[in-house]
């Protein structure tokens, strides 16, 4: 029964969430819209609940400024003082909640990941989609970028098992402590998740 009582539960939360923080939404997507040519999000395509594709939707936080040869420049030279703030804050985050809102994703479950892992997962790590992925969750309030692919998979597997309105409400209360006290963010900056290769 949870899953069906979660569902509505998402969207009451994501509405309640975008009307308390409109003003700042509207501000930031003004804010990049001149930033990035008109451009204020980032899309990509990402396997949602049971491997189903779905456009996952971030606030912009890099340029598309490319080399002399055409590629797209490094990261770290595309990367915006706004988009350092956003991603600081957590605030990049924000635009998930249209994809709450849209039945892609949930308030609290394994972040989505990209395609190209999905044939480098054990079957146990590939379980990890028999639930919608989600905006926080509990690899991200444990740990984050500095533990293991290894260890980040065993997380989102003990959430898939024991999923609950109580872990929930934890890992939100965990969320905010760690948002607000930007506990991991300048050690996720410093430390840059390596790709997954399937062994690491």
């Amino acid at each position: 029964m949870y899953p069906a009582i979660k569902s509505v539960l998402d969207i009451l939360s994501a509405v309640l969430i975008i009307i308390v923080l409109s003003p700042i939404l509207l501000g930031l997507i003004a804010v990049l819209y001149l930033q990035n040519n008109g451009q204020p999000f980032f899309r990509q395509r990402r396997p949602g609940f049971k491997e189903r594709p779905f456009y996952l939707t971030k606030f912009k936080s890099m340029t598309d400024k490319r080399g002399e040869n055409g590629q797209l420049l490094p990261d770290n030279e595309r990367l915006t003082k706004v988009g350092a703030f956003i991603r600081k804050t957590s605030l990049d985050e924000l635009p998930q909640l249209y994809n709450v809102l849209r039945g892609e994703m949930s308030i609290v479950g394994p972040r989505p990941l990209l395609f190209k892992y999905i044939p480098l997962y054990s079957p146990e790590q590939r379980r990890r989609h028999e639930v919608k992925p989600g905006i926080t969750g509990w690899a991200q309030v444990n740990g984050r970028n500095s533990i293991s692919w290894k260890r980040k998979f065993e997380l989102d597997i003990y959430y898939v098992n024991r999923q609950s309105f109580w872990l929930d409400l934890k890992i939100l209360w965990l969320t905010v402590q760690k948002v607000l006290k930007r506990e991991g963010v300048n050690q996720s900056a410093a430390r840059p998740m390596q790709p997954f290769n399937g062994h690491n």
